[in-house]
């Protein structure tokens, strides 16, 4: 098994508490990885099952003698537990070393029923049945034991488990956020992409807050930023592959011509991005110029996650024309193409919902979500 994640959002936890009587071997720990590295192949005649290796993607080398040593005894499984908070590293190698032999397992920050301790919401358990007029009847039927403090807390604070459940101190929530990027940028940056440079880099994360939740134009950063597009492109690959940023690609499949092609992206974590703009309350949200964009990134990421837990949703894109006719979540799966639009108002007039009407027409969608 394999489990990815950003860093902190409780990888290591998950694997120590669901095999608590595993070996346990974490690769950031220089003991442990000497251990590991001096001798691969005597490591692994040592340690045949029941192993948990953390932060595997910091040893490249140890996936081809894993892989021989799960091939030595293909009908047993459930003998290894790999995890690694850069995905792109990680996912390379089992790519290339374990197809086939492992199942990958998605883990990210705490959904906001999850940090209030609620049952994942039913709603997404309609996504799993066919569309039809049944699926709006227990639409009707569905109440949430969420309130809207809860939600708005979410959005200001994100749900990184440590300082959503310790902290209760808004300093102390800043010093760890704060720590958390540099650590993020000076040291796993540093080590999976040594000839970057950090300090754009870093420049270009803290720009891409003002940009979550919209189509990304790389002309802006390469300006700002005094860069090409072609590194710009490449920031964009790495943001996403370590899961601090989603990309999400156009719906290409509708028959309208003026589609706008480029990836739309969003911060997956609202309070690392609020934190980064200096917004720690819900009153500078509110205020600021940016919260219809940040609440749809915020909502997006919900969803994205609470599909993933629960139902077949296969792919997820946006939908937006050149003459600004936008859909801000389309998912795929068996049940159909259900497209879902994301507003921060209580109420949204006729003309707002133009692109959503005529996109359920073009798609024959039996409904769609606002």
């Amino acid at each position: 098994m394999g489990i990815i994640g950003p860093r902190q959002c409780g990888k290591t936890s998950l694997a120590l508490g669901i095999r608590p009587d595993w070996k346990y071997f974490d690769l950031e720990n220089p003991q442990s990885f000497d251990k590991i590295r001096d001798d691969l192949n005597f490591f692994f005649k040592q340690n045949s099952d029941h192993v948990i290796i953390d932060e595997a993607q910091l040893s490249g080398d140890l996936f081809k003698p894993l892989r021989g040593v799960i091939d030595s005894d293909r009908e047993t499984n459930d003998r290894f537990i790999l995890t690694g908070s850069s995905s792109p590293e990680l996912l390379k190698n089992v790519s290339e070393s374990l197809a086939g032999r492992v199942a990958i397992y998605e883990l990210s920050p705490l959904k906001v029923n999850e940090l209030n301790e609620v049952a994942l919401f039913s709603f997404y358990e309609c996504i799993n049945e066919n569309l039809d007029s049944k699926t709006l009847d227990s639409l009707n039927d569905i109440n949430s034991e969420l309130t809207t403090k809860n939600v708005f807390d979410q959005l200001v604070y994100g749900g990184y488990p440590q300082p959503a459940l310790k902290f209760q101190d808004l300093t102390d929530y800043k010093t760890w956020m704060e720590n958390y990027f540099r650590t993020y940028v000076e040291r796993d940056i540093r080590a999976l992409f040594p000839k970057l440079d950090n300090i754009k880099y870093r420049q270009f994360v803290n720009m891409l807050t003002s940009h979550s939740g919209t189509i990304v134009n790389r002309s802006q950063f390469d300006r700002s930023l005094d860069v090409n597009e072609t590194t710009v492109r490449n920031d964009l690959e790495i943001a996403d592959g370590t899961m601090i940023w989603r990309n999400i690609p156009s719906y290409e499949k509708s028959k309208i011509k003026s589609l706008i092609k480029m990836p739309k992206g969003i911060f997956r974590d609202s309070g690392l991005c609020n934190h980064l703009q200096r917004i720690h309350d819900f009153e500078g949200i509110h205020n600021s110029s940016l919260v219809g964009q940040n609440y749809e990134a915020f909502v997006t990421e919900e969803l994205i996650r609470g599909f993933q837990a629960s139902s077949n949703v296969s792919l997820r894109y946006y939908y937006r024309t050149k003459c600004g006719s936008e859909v801000d979540l389309i998912l795929e799966g068996d049940f159909g193409v259900p497209p879902i639009k994301i507003k921060y108002s209580s109420s949204s007039r006729a003309k707002q919902l133009i692109g959503l009407v005529s996109l359920l027409k073009i798609m024959d969608c039996p409904l769609a979500w606002l």
